[in-house]
């Protein structure tokens, strides 16, 4: 079935609260999803922020962002009072978002919260715990411990906590137990917010995207409570971390710093801490984005302690195998692969084995270096179009910063104007393709540039700071967008 979607990351709604969150904004998002004749809501990941506040270096692959817990559905429940939070100046502009006071001013008003839901948890609170016992404790205990050390990285901690000695961690655990308790309320609150937004979704027949980061953050609970599934020294130090080599793109690669799988220990499991994860996203999510899907056929590895990508080398991934054990425990989960960046044939081939359909982002079909696979005739069905991901400058700051070339490619091939808006041209052009399911930023149908970017790669500070100003997303614009699904044969049936 045909069929269209926005993305738009949970952080970028509108919101009087600093950052977006699972209230009634993101209600209102779905009701206009609804009347603009959208199927699918594309989210970007939903964990926990650490260090440079990116969604893709989280404190834990399974938690919920704390952040995006919506303080008036809370006061709504008798967890908050308004005067606890409503008047707190958050220090952003409608339309970025300050993630250092919102680390300083959140969680006071989130303990508030917790403190009463503590006082009388309900069977639901329970059962939530029992049923998220295969991480949840490990991550109430690592946040407090955290919070004990001034946020240090557990490798800084003291040598029985850092090496997990049953001992130490009972003692941590009656030490910390008062945060402990917080952290778990913490999770509580999210997923009963996310779980009831995802509900009024799927009410509506709108379907969300959910992300998943291929690598997890150094300092992870991931990493301390599980070192056996990651390529680390005596030490527990890293040997090789994950990043790119060099490209046209950039001379020195990219050095994203994530610790590497142990895919051969991993196997002797049946790849079980894979498995898990891939449960845990099926659950929360309808359909699940798998970030960096070519480090499965292949994965670029640089020494650990590296300044740049430059000396890193390539070594071979868990390939089909990984996907056989996950097809064995799960079925058929819906799963796409970001197919993006070097591609070899093992890489195809891996593609062509699972039956995942794939990506293709529209701003790079003008490229004159490689650009044709990605030009929306040659797209298949069985494949999602994009014209820019987060990771792309939205349509209006990819024409003034794209080389002069390649706009001029575009213009021509999608027989652009400037009158009518080149954003709008430049989506026609996916919604018109044979792709199945055709995925714009909502910086796109907002006509907005350079400024909304949400993220620039291989760079620190300004991103992941975008938001959309309330209003926005009104019936106009709705109605504009049904009608050009309507004549692309994109509209629900």
């Amino acid at each position: 079935m045909r069929a269209s979607g926005i993305l738009m990351p949970i952080s970028s709604l509108p919101s009087p609260y600093g950052i977006g969150t699972m209230g009634a904004a993101a209600r209102s998002f779905v009701d206009f999803l609804v009347k603009a004749g959208q199927a699918y809501w594309q989210i970007l990941p939903v964990c926990p922020t650490s260090y440079g506040d990116s969604p893709y270096q989280s404190f834990s692959t399974f938690a919920g962002n704390p952040y995006f817990i919506d303080l008036d559905d809370l006061a709504k429940q008798e967890l908050l009072l308004p005067e606890e939070y409503a008047s707190i100046d958050w220090e952003c502009t409608p339309d970025c978002i300050n993630y250092g006071v919102m680390y300083e001013k959140r969680y006071a008003v989130l303990r508030c919260a917790a403190k009463r839901l503590l006082a009388k948890p309900g069977a639901d609170y329970r059962r939530f715990v029992k049923e998220n016992d295969f991480w949840l404790p490990d991550y109430a205990l690592f946040m407090a411990l955290k919070d004990a050390h001034n946020g240090a990285c557990w490798l800084e901690w003291e040598e029985p906590l850092r090496r997990r000695e049953p001992a130490a961690l009972a003692a941590a655990r009656q030490q910390y137990a008062n945060d402990v308790a917080f952290w778990q309320a913490v999770q509580f609150m999210f997923y009963s917010q996310w779980q009831a937004l995802k509900h009024y979704a799927n009410q509506q027949e709108i379907r969300i995207i959910g992300d998943l980061p291929i690598y997890v953050a150094l300092d992870s609970v991931d990493v301390w409570s599980c070192p056996q599934e990651f390529q680390l020294d005596e030490n527990l130090l890293p040997t090789e971390v994950a990043g790119c080599p060099p490209d046209g793109f950039s001379a020195t690669g990219q050095l994203w710093g994530n610790p590497l799988f142990d895919w051969d220990s991993m196997a002797k499991t049946g790849y079980a801490w894979w498995v898990r994860r891939i449960k845990h996203m099926c659950s929360i999510y309808d359909v699940v984005r798998i970030d960096h899907f070519r480090g499965f056929a292949g994965y670029y590895a640089i020494p650990y302690g590296e300044a740049t990508a430059r000396n890193g080398r390539w070594r071979e991934g868990p390939g089909y195998a990984l996907f056989a054990a996950i097809k064995k425990k799960l079925g058929s989960p819906r799963i796409i692969a970001e197919d993006l960046g070097f591609l070899t044939e093992d890489v195809t081939a891996l593609l062509k084995q699972c039956g995942y359909p794939g990506m293709k982002v529209l701003e790079f079909a003008f490229d004159s270096r490689d650009g044709g696979d990605y030009r929306p005739h040659s797209y298949p069905k069985n494949c999602i179009a994009y014209v820019g991901t987060h990771d792309n400058e939205p349509v209006n700051g990819w024409m003034e910063t794209a080389a002069p070339e390649d706009v001029a490619r575009a213009v021509r091939y999608l027989n652009l104007t400037k009158k009518e808006g080149y954003h709008w041209g430049m989506m026609r052009g996916i919604w018109s393709s044979a792709a199945d399911l055709a995925v714009v930023q909502a910086q796109d149908l907002l006509g907005l540039g350079h400024e909304s970017r949400m993220n620039t790669p291989s760079t620190l500070g300004g991103n992941w700071c975008w938001r959309a100003e309330p209003g926005v997303f009104n019936t106009r614009l709705a109605k504009k967008l049904h009608s050009e699904m309507e004549l692309y044969g994109r509209l629900p049936e």
